[in-house]
């Protein structure tokens, strides 16, 4: 079945009715109650068809807190049931964790049905944890009639409370969350807040900016305890990537801007900030088993013949940023005249799997914009504040983002060479880090535009929390943002939708005919209580490659 099977109607008709809606429902809402063994909750991720990654992090003793490397190594037992109650487990087993992965615990439920909901938990001690509720993929020769996925990005502690987490964990009809970077931030309290104001609506732990393995493991449990977070983790299972801020802003394959000399060395900064994602992530590294504490985050999952998803890493493998976007006339050792955000490892498995015969949606977790994208004849006091938004923008008057594929314009031109050469169809981009929502198509000849053909097409979603146009310009939502907005869609006629003011989450509706983005936005970031509304949808149809504006969101 599709997700419809996951709403409340479904679950009405099927027998169970009011009384088993309601006790999962209450069920599910215990897990943003933390509890002292279990403090940070539970979460799934990657699902397969038959396994899905289940995770949890203990506190066995008081002294054993996240980074402290203290307190004793503990067996965790495991369920997994097709009900809340846990009157039908159909897989259980136990784990090993201590303080040399910080309490964390990730195993690979295996043996499970595909496309089949099931809740699991945790006990240690007597000590029984949240439920948690995940789904499995559809089989690989299924034919779903709709995928359905909550899509986020950039979520900054300091900058305001996880409200699109809570509207978006309230939703009955996701199959799984897909995560595209910034889950965390490095800066130290003060930093990087609240819009102009730079107040800390909820200042970082540890007290300083991250940098060894103790203070990641702290930062990564600071959010973990989030309420909302941990409500959202609960409800859904999570497929995640990340950018820059993970390990530190900028950041490349040897270095980063806000990595300094006195900070020591980056490659072990990188290692002991990957090392923390893997432990405290429902992921699976180097495509092994989830306990596998490997590095290589970019991989495949298969949602049957409908859609499939590839996630990027752009940081771990690209080249130093370049002071202006011309190509160097130096060739990178990767292959690319003006470097490579992917590596050549990554692209070429990049075009396999779009170019392979398979399912008919080619998704890319993409972590940073692959549209081309000039800023030129922005006005001129905006400019700074766009930079602020969109990030790399070079002091020498050159109007590209050179830390998005704008600055790696090689391997834009291979790939994109590629999916003209070999006929691919239904390529969609889905893309956060800018703080903003868009919708473009992406032309061979951005130059020659609309005359040419399209690549396919990206949805961008906006910022959880991190400051966007308004906040750092302190003007009103949809006052100065608009001529910026008109400027960029005025010289780049492929970007079809702007929005630079607000924060929220999106849904991302995959059919055969179509796949929408609908874009909610969420109110004041300081208000704990604040709701969300819907605000635009944009769709692609099938065999199109471009993008097109649509009156309504799909129905929850």
């Amino acid at each position: 079945m599709t997700p419809s099977n996951f709403s409340r109607r479904a679950v009405l008709a099927g027998g169970a009715g009011a009384a088993a809606l309601a006790g999962a429902t209450t069920s599910l809402q215990s897990a943003s109650a933390a509890s002292p063994t279990f403090q940070h909750g539970v979460a799934s991720g990657d699902p397969l068809p038959d396994a899905v990654v289940l995770w949890t992090r203990v506190t066995p003793t008081p002294e054993a807190t996240p980074g402290s490397g203290q307190g004793p190594s503990t067996t965790v037992a495991w369920e997994v049931a097709t009900d809340h109650r846990f009157r039908d487990v159909v897989r259980q087993g136990r784990a090993a964790t201590g303080p040399d992965r910080d309490h964390t615990v990730k195993v690979d439920a295996t043996g499970l049905r595909p496309d089949t909901a099931y809740f699991y938990r945790f006990t240690v001690r007597g000590a029984t944890s949240p439920v948690g509720r995940t789904r499995t993929a559809p089989a690989s020769t299924a034919s779903p009639d709709r995928l359905r996925f909550g899509v986020v990005s950039c979520a900054n502690l300091q900058a305001g409370w996880f409200t699109a987490y809570r509207h978006l964990a309230a939703r009955d009809d996701i199959t799984a969350v897909i995560h595209l970077g910034d889950y965390l931030y490095e800066y130290a309290p003060g930093e990087y807040g609240y819009g102009r104001s730079n107040t800390d609506i909820r200042p970082h732990v540890p007290a300083r900016e991250m940098v060894g393995l103790a203070d990641y493991r702290q930062r990564h449990a600071q959010y973990k305890a989030d309420t909302d977070l941990r409500a959202l983790h609960a409800r859904h299972p999570f497929i995640v990537t990340w950018d820059d801020h993970e390990v530190a802003n900028d950041a490349w394959r040897e270095g980063a801007e806000n990595h300094q000399p006195d900070e020591g060395d980056y490659l072990a900064r990188r290692a002991a900030a990957h090392q923390a994602y893997d432990e405290w992530m429902p992921v699976r590294m180097s495509g092994t088993a989830a306990t596998g504490d490997g590095t290589q985050l970019f991989r495949t999952l298969q949602f049957g013949a409908l859609a499939e998803l590839n996630m990027l890493d752009l940081r771990t493998y690209r080249d130093q940023q370049a002071a202006t976007p011309a190509p160097s006339p130096v060739p990178s050792p990767e292959g690319g005249g003006d470097g490579t955000i992917t590596g050549r490892a990554q692209v070429d498995w990049l075009k396999e799997r779009l170019r392979r015969d398979g399912p008919q949606w080619k998704l890319v977790g993409n972590p940073v914009m692959i549209a081309p994208v000039t800023f030129a004849q922005l006005p001129h006091d905006l400019v700074d504040p766009v930079n602020d938004v969109t990030g790399l923008l070079p002091r020498d008057g050159a109007p590209y983002n050179v830390d998005q594929w704008d600055g790696y314009t090689n391997d834009r031109r291979e790939l994109f060479e590629h999916i003209r050469d070999n006929g691919v169809k239904d390529v969609v981009f889905l893309t956060g880090d800018i703080h903003s929502g868009w919708a473009c198509d992406l032309p061979y000849d951005a130059s020659t535009y609309p005359l040419g053909d399209s690549a396919g097409v990206e949805l961008v979603c906006t910022s959880v929390t991190s400051n966007n146009l308004k906040d750092i310009t302190g003007t009103p939502a949809r006052t100065s943002s608009l001529a910026v907005e008109a400027v960029i869609q005025t010289n780049n006629r492929h970007v079809k939708y702007l929005n630079f003011d607000d924060h929220g989450y999106s849904v991302l509706d995959v059919t055969p005919e179509r796949v929408q983005m609908d874009w909610y936005v969420v109110g004041d970031r300081a208000d704990r209580t604040a709701g969300s509304s819907w605000t635009a949808s944009w769709a692609t149809r099938s065999g199109t490659n471009k993008v097109q504006a649509v009156s309504a969101p799909v129905g929850a």
